[in-house]
């Protein structure tokens, strides 16, 4: 079915249910583009979100997006494509860009280093928003925020409902579809269903990876991280309150650790040797003179430019009086605990404590971190909770980098994609690809002490058998909850890779309801599967890499 054969739209709204040809749980990147997906290919959709906003890790956690070096020229999703000029677009039409920033076809508002477009949570949010909106005003897709999956209806290895709890004390919301993703940020649909899945690290005996454990660790979850967004007033104090657990972090040191967690120097991931940044609010600094390119250098040196998402220079003089940076450091990696999988005092807990420690480096930035000029504090440094959508100036949720996964059909393994098993610099090639991505295997800290792992990978695909449980017939993962391992999840976390994982379940789902056959039948039928993967395709889906490129 194309969008010309559009069907009226099929949402019924009775008391306490909801019923639609796909729900979609979760609305971060992969949700997003699951239901732009399932929209895209004549379903009606239900999308839910447990926060205020849509978009996930690029909005509600105020992460700019981690992207490979070819991302201007290919590998992505025409949709994410779409996505990230109306960015630009964006930023031309609202904001006063200087006539070099506005000239600049790959226009970096925040001139950052980690990434070619570093801009703004908000700006996120307003594009998805109106990619999303055309659905909304026909009623194809009903949208509900502040709304967390509580339990599900599972039958004969279906799932045939999942109940929501509204956040802002409604009535609990039942939906009700013949397809069921889970695109939360922790594959909470998982437990609540009984899908079989994994949490943390694996042992080598389970996966053959030469960087997996002697034993597995389900606990062993990489950090979650609560970022925050700043600008800089020199000359005046913007000082927070002490927190009331500061000098516990203050003096906190992993025994990986080179010095002092609060400090400027930490570890440089791809060497394991101490690294010294440099911290220099509102340098003096030509935006387009950056280039951000995280295959040859990481960028993480300077972490004003690190994660920055406003460069004042790019704009007209006077426009803006500071940069804004966000503030995604190693220094407020939480991995004292897991954030999700245990009671909900625990996590509760948890969660608390990494937003303490948030504050708390805030606070040693504020009073006691170095200064070139050999003094002590930048009490100039300025929360921006309009930034970040929030009352007290921190993300309106944790960066999530791992999931549960499930156990799927197809497990990707470190010895499919890491450089160092693929000496032609191929990754292993799946015939039922779905999409193609690539990121280092890129892991934080994980609870328990473990330390960072970072290995080069090749650029890969994404196999349909990754989304697919061994057992449920209709739930499909549609973001970070797929079927990789702790390593693989490494690469497979990041910004575009979640969006096309995201866009081929919610298409495989308005496929399998178009031509009455199951996601197994798809993955096992080869007929099935390559008439679906040309529809992926005619949606400007990349199943395969040019050429291949290689480092």
């Amino acid at each position: 079915m194309n969008e010309a054969q559009v069907p009226e739209p099929r949402i019924p709204s009775q008391a306490g249910e909801l019923a639609a040809d796909v729900a979609v749980v979760g609305g971060g990147l992969g949700g997003v583009a699951a239901a732009l997906g399932a929209l895209h290919g004549g379903a009606t959709v239900v999308l839910s979100e447990s926060t205020d906003w849509i978009g996930g890790q690029m909005t509600s956690q105020g992460v700019p997006p981690d992207e490979h070096s070819w991302i201007e020229q290919f590998g992505c999703t025409a949709s994410y494509r779409t996505f990230r000029n109306a960015i630009r677009a964006y930023y031309r039409q609202w904001y006063p860009l200087t006539p070099a920033a506005a000239r600049d076809p790959h226009l970096n508002p925040g001139a950052g280093l980690v990434g070619k477009l570093c801009h703004e949570p908000r700006v996120a949010l307003a594009v998805m928003e109106a990619m999303l909106a055309p659905y909304l005003a026909s009623g194809r897709l009903r949208m509900l925020l502040r709304h967390r999956p509580t339990s599900a209806t599972v039958d004969h290895d279906r799932v045939r409902a999942v109940t929501l709890e509204a956040l802002d004390g409604g009535d609990p919301v039942t939906l009700v579809a013949p397809y069921v993703l889970d695109a939360t940020e922790t594959g909470e649909l998982l437990p609540l269903t009984g899908a079989e899945h994994v949490t943390g690290a694996e042992s080598q005996a389970q996966t053959g990876e030469r960087h997996a454990l002697p034993i597995a660790r389900p606990s062993q979850i990489q950090a979650a991280t609560v970022c925050f967004a700043v600008d800089y007033r020199p000359g005046e104090d913007h000082t927070i309150e002490r927190p009331a657990c500061y000098e516990f972090w203050r003096t906190y040191r992993p025994p990986f650790w080179p010095g002092p967690f609060f400090g400027f120097t930490d570890i440089e991931v791809r060497s394991m040797q101490p690294l010294r940044h440099t911290f220099v609010p509102n340098p003096d600094d030509d935006p387009q003179a950056l280039v951000a390119d995280q295959d040859r250098d990481p960028g993480d040196e300077d972490l004003w430019l690190y994660r920055r998402i406003l460069a004042r220079r790019n704009f007209a003089a006077g426009a803006f009086e500071s940069d804004i940076t966000l503030v995604n450091w190693a220094m407020n990696d939480y991995f004292e605990g897991p954030l999700y999988g245990g009671d909900a005092d625990e996590d509760a807990r948890h969660l608390l404590a990494a937003r303490e420690l948030s504050r708390s480096l805030l606070y040693w930035l504020q009073t006691e971190a170095p200064r070139p000029d050999g003094g002590a504090g930048y009490p100039g440094l300025r929360l921006r909770p309009d930034v970040m959508g929030t009352a007290d100036g921190l993300a309106m949720a944790p960066y999530i980098r791992e999931s549960r996964r499930i156990r799927a059909r197809t497990t990707i393994l470190e010895q499919d994609i890491a450089a160092a098993d693929r000496p032609d610099g191929r990754a292993r090639e799946y015939g039922d690809s779905v999409g193609i991505g690539h990121y280092r295997i890129d892991l934080h800290p994980a609870v328990g002490g473990a330390n960072f792992i970072d290995l080069a990978s090749c650029p890969f695909q994404i196999p349909l058998g990754a989304l697919l449980p061994v057992r449920l017939q209709n739930l499909i993962a549609a973001a970070k909850n797929v079927g990789t391992t702790h390593i693989t999840n490494g690469a497979y976390r990041l910004h575009p890779i979640e969006w096309n994982v995201g866009e081929a379940a919610g298409g495989l789902a308005a496929y399998c309801l178009a031509n009455h056959v199951e996601p197994h039948q798809v993955h096992q039928t080869p007929s099935l599967l390559d008439d679906f993967q040309r529809a992926l395709v005619r949606h400007g889906v990349e199943l395969a890499w040019p050429d291949w490129p290689s480092r």
